[in-house]
């Protein structure tokens, strides 16, 4: 092998000697077009970057078009496909009895905002290690694209009528719920949602991201908020911005803190606007007041909203040794009679 060859070999791989091969998945059996394909390059991209070892990441999903996404990433992690709107759960026991891994939830709306909500407040609440992906497309798209709990009020489709019901904001929700680490993006701003991984990943706590994902089949109607069309024409990006349609891949650069509409293959556009660059993710007030101010201008905003490092995980909340549970033996686990004696005589 020649120098020259050495030294590209060499760069093909990362810290830890893993090539961008090594985390992708199977092939997507998902529509063309589909943002939660673009997620998934992200996550494998993230991930490469990063020199993280596969087998160090645990997959968690629940059920929908989102929930089949980590098939498309990461064939050498373990992964739970869990059942619909409980992949929290799931998450919190394998976590509990593993604290060395990492883990790594995709979800949609459906997952999480319908019949999901309540798991995921707790597992927010709780601050449970790990991220927490929604990819947000306003609908059902696995049973042929139904309302979800975030699509816009008013919105028409065929089919479907015309929703009644205001939609839920899971950045929102997360706030409320007091997430450690809330953004949002646009799955066709690649730059920006490989970056906010990133962000995820390094975060100890509960990291919350939501991802505008247009389903192409069901959900892409001009005058909604879920949609390429609107999404470019009004999404209010924290930091960067692009766009990937069913053809050839569009990328649009532009300035924080400055909107800029995108025309799709389509004809459709979207509306993005970049949070500021002295946009301060620590202010949790202000991250209410953008989002409530995102909402009045029918803008998407997108970015970093809010960050704090300040409160326990639940991992920290039980002191839980450095050892796994899961590896323990049985005679460290399971308390003898006196040590359970000593706890009864303390409760009673």
């Amino acid at each position: 092998m020649t120098d020259q060859s050495q030294e590209t070999a060499r760069a093909q791989v990362n810290l830890v000697g893993l090539s961008r091969n090594d985390y992708r998945g199977n092939p997507t059996t998902l529509c063309q077009g589909c943002g939660h394909n673009s997620i998934a390059s992200q996550i494998i991209a993230a991930c490469y970057e990063m020199s993280i070892v596969p087998e160090k990441i645990v997959k968690f999903s629940g059920i929908g078009c989102s929930s089949k996404s980590p098939f498309y990433f990461m064939n050498r992690s373990f992964g739970f496909n869990g059942l619909h709107g409980r992949m929290p759960s799931l998450a919190t026991g394998a976590l509990f009895g593993d604290i060395s891994l990492r883990g790594l939830g995709v979800s949609g709306d459906g997952d999480t905002a319908s019949i999901g909500i309540g798991q995921f407040k707790h597992l927010v609440r709780r601050n449970v290690p790990m991220v927490y992906i929604v990819e947000n497309n306003g609908v059902y798209g696995l049973t042929k694209g139904q309302f979800s709990a975030t699509a816009d009020e008013g919105l028409s489709l065929k089919k479907q009528g015309i929703n009644p019901y205001l939609p839920i904001d899971i950045a929102w929700e997360a706030l409320v719920g007091h997430a450690t680490f809330v953004a949002r993006s646009f799955a066709g701003d690649p730059k920006q949602v490989r970056e906010l991984i990133k962000a995820a990943l390094s975060h100890r706590g509960i990291a919350v991201l939501d991802i505008i994902s247009p389903c192409v089949t069901f959900n892409n109607e001009d005058a909604t908020t879920h949609s390429y069309a609107w999404g470019k024409e009004h999404e209010t990006a924290l930091h960067d911005l692009a766009f990937v349609p069913p053809a050839e891949e569009i990328v649009v650069d532009y300035e924080d803190g400055t909107f800029k509409e995108v025309t799709l293959h389509d004809g459709s556009s979207v509306l993005l606007k970049k949070l500021e660059r002295n946009h301060d993710p620590t202010d949790r007030t202000e991250a209410f007041r953008i989002l409530e101010e995102g909402n009045r201008e029918c803008c998407l905003v997108t970015g970093l909203i809010y960050i704090t490092q300040d409160v326990p995980t639940l991992i920290d909340q039980y002191d839980l040794p450095n050892e796994p549970l899961n590896r323990m033996p049985e005679a460290r686990i399971r308390p003898g009679r006196e040590t359970i004696d000593k706890l009864n005589a303390m409760m009673f």
